[in-house]
């Protein structure tokens, strides 16, 4: 089944993407390529497998517990602060993201 010019029409409006008459013409020409591509695996036989929605299925949470030292961390303070660029008190100090108005967090 190929895509129409309408269809892709239809989906860079969608996706809200302006193209031009020719960037259409290519958009076109390679999204059915790119369904082309996934001709063979439409040959398989599917008639007995039940769609999944999520790659791990039932698996609810693969993390192990933290475990906590005497201390009660996980990782002393200091040793994670002696592995920062900069900190200040207990606290890592990073750059601003925001701009030129707040200096250094």
């Amino acid at each position: 089944m190929a895509l129409t010019r309408d269809d892709v029409r239809g989906i860079a409006d969608y996706a809200r993407i302006a193209l031009t008459e020719e960037e259409l013409d290519e958009m076109c020409a390679y999204m059915n390529e790119a369904i082309d591509l996934l001709q063979p695996i439409r040959e398989y036989d599917l008639t007995d497998v039940e769609p999944t929605f999520h790659p791990i299925g039932d698996l609810s949470n693969v993390m192990s517990g933290d475990e906590l030292n005497a201390h009660g961390r996980s990782l002393d303070l200091d040793v994670a602060l002696s592995n920062a660029a900069a900190s200040q008190g207990r606290s890592f100090r990073v750059p601003s993201i925001l701009g030129d108005e707040g200096g250094d967090r």
